[in-house]
């Protein structure tokens, strides 16, 4: 995984939801835009404060949440 410079996580902004540089604008609200049809274009019409490397990283982010897996520890006594 490259590592992301443009996503942050801070509990005092949207309670701590993977966001883009510090900003209100959620990874999630990126990625339901793509998912439902709007290209980078649209988005960065919509919100002119966002760069197209910010959509890239939101988008290789999800991707790699996606493909983690957690895994339980059990407990030393049984």
């Amino acid at each position: 995984m490259i590592p992301l410079t443009r996503i942050t996580f801070d509990p005092g902004i949207m309670g701590g939801k993977p966001c883009i540089r510090g900003m209100r604008v959620t990874v999630g609200m990126i990625v339901g835009l793509v998912a439902s049809g709007h290209t980078k274009e649209d988005i960065l019409k919509l919100y002119p404060y966002l760069e197209a490397e910010d959509i890239d990283e939101a988008l290789a982010y999800a991707a790699w949440r996606v493909e983690e897996i957690e895994v339980p520890i059990a407990s030393g006594s049984a």
